[in-house]
């Protein structure tokens, strides 16, 4: 069985981004386009819109024009675009648009202003349509007629994407259909990455993604528990930006995305937070404002697509047992139950994998697991001397200098070997890498005095640390 979701990420240690001018964050603001593409029965819809507006509790008018709500998104083109275009070009801060390609077709004069103003027009999409129960053929068809469109009223196809109300197939045709330089129909990141899978555990041609947000955004003046007023929105980007702010200065630099729209923050009362929030930005000199191509091209440029060379996720069964059944000395029955979990690409790591082969082995019994320890071989007993050791064994005994000790000290081990085989059943085991010959002995001679069920667990987690380093050698940390 196989998870597809990616719950890891970059992990804790994610890539410097590198941003022009070793800038601590990079700002994005996004302007979505929707009026004159959203859901209407001159459009050739069931019913007449719901989503982002004024009205409280909106709901779809079935076979009739909901004239508030068509109203309300007129203002959108003829009053708030005007509005975020003049702030956005006299303070010179680079705008990417998610343009619905019906809503651009029937706005010439404002697809005009966002060219002289340079700014991006990615693709929003068809229509401002939920896309959630259509049949997957249906919604290639109007991405296919989203590009055309797009193409014939702006003059060039679109470099990006961000349909917004997706479904589960939105993203894998987006990259399938292979002319998107980028992607933002994910909300799961603060960095761009390269996504070589579908989200249903289907390879796809590395598609670069970068993340959107649905947090710093002006649509949660139209949500439930969103922004009430203004100084809500403000506080909100404010405290966001300072926060990647500090983390970027700190050598984390990340990337902040806004998301406008013209009938929401393009009210006055609203459209003031977002004047200051630009001001106050520009206010900090390690701050890189960019397009979405910007920022695409920077990813390209500094961070291309790099393919792991191992995927145990995606590894068939034999393979993986072939990979990683000596990862615990002799038992390649760990791997054999390890695979039959929930792997993910959370388990391509070594971090990751060292949890699930740890799992099986923990969950087996208490005989299967002595039968780990007695795979194990005596620190420099006789299989070293004879070189008879598995490739890991020689090379993690050879890197604490047990393969050149002293006769005295060899005499020493093969004294301490006999006696802690004949009280617990079972050879020393301790994680070499982690010591050296003095501290080695040391705990040999300490741990002689444990317990039995003492020594079993502290066998047991030996084993683990050395499958550990193991899989580090293997995989990516």
């Amino acid at each position: 069985m196989r998870y597809v979701r990616d719950m890891r990420g970059y992990g804790a240690n994610p890539p410097n981004p590198q941003w022009p001018g070793a800038a601590n964050v990079c700002v994005q603001f996004v302007v979505n386009y929707e009026e004159g593409g959203e859901n209407n029965i001159l459009h050739g819809d069931a019913a007449s819109e719901a989503f982002l507006s004024e009205v409280v509790g909106a709901a779809p008018w079935p076979g009739k024009r909901h004239w508030n709500m068509e109203s309300i998104y007129e203002y959108g083109a003829r009053a708030g675009f005007w509005r975020l275009h003049r702030m956005f070009t006299e303070a010179n801060v680079p705008v990417t648009v998610y343009g619905v390609a019906t809503a651009l077709a029937r706005s010439p004069d404002h697809v005009a202003a966002m060219q002289d103003a340079d700014w991006e027009i990615a693709s929003h999409g068809l229509k401002w349509i939920d896309y959630r129960d259509h049949a997957e053929a249906d919604e290639l068809a109007d991405l296919v007629e989203a590009v055309r469109l797009h193409t014939e009223v702006v003059g060039e196809r679109p470099k990006g994407l961000y349909l917004g109300r997706t479904s589960v197939y939105s993203v894998r045709l987006a990259a399938a259909e292979g002319g998107f330089e980028w992607i933002s129909d994910i909300y799961d990141d603060e960095l761009p990455y390269w996504l070589d899978h579908d989200g249903h555990g289907n390879a796809i041609r590395p598609q670069l993604v970068i993340p959107y947000t649905l947090d710093a955004n002006d649509m949660r003046f139209a949500t439930a528990q969103g922004f009430n007023s203004g100084d809500q929105f403000y506080a909100y980007l404010k405290d966001s930006f300072d926060t990647l702010y500090r983390e970027g200065a700190a050598g984390r630099p990340r990337m902040m995305s806004i998301g406008l729209h013209c009938r929401l923050v393009g009210r006055p009362g609203r459209a003031e937070a977002l004047r200051r929030f630009i001001e106050y930005v520009q206010g900090h000199d390690k701050v890189w404002l960019a397009r979405r191509q910007d920022i695409a091209q920077h990813w390209r440029d500094n961070h291309p697509y790099q393919p792991q060379a191992l995927r145990p996720s995606r590894m068939p069964r034999d393979e993986f047992v072939q990979r990683f059944g000596g990862i615990f000395e002799h038992s390649p029955w760990i791997a054999e139950r390890a695979f039959e979990f929930e792997l993910g690409p959370a388990h391509d790591s070594a971090g990751g994998l060292h949890n699930a082969l740890c799992r099986a082995f923990r969950s087996a019994s208490e005989t299967e697991r002595l039968g780990v320890l007695t795979a194990h071989p005596d620190l420099a007993g006789k299989l070293a001397q004879a070189r008879r050791l598995t490739e890991e064994s020689t090379k993690e005994q050879a890197s604490a200098g047990l393969d050149a000790l002293t006769d005295a000290e060899r005499a020493r081990f093969t004294e301490l070997n006999a006696t802690y085989v004949e009280k617990f059943g079972f050879p020393f085991i301790i994680a070499v890498r982690d010591n050296d010959k003095a501290s080695i002995l040391k705990a040999f001679e300490t741990r002689i005095a444990n317990t039995r069920d003492q020594e079993f667990a502290t066998a047991c987690k030996q084993v683990e640390r050395i499958a550990w380093y193991r899989l580090n050698d293997l995989l990516p940390s």
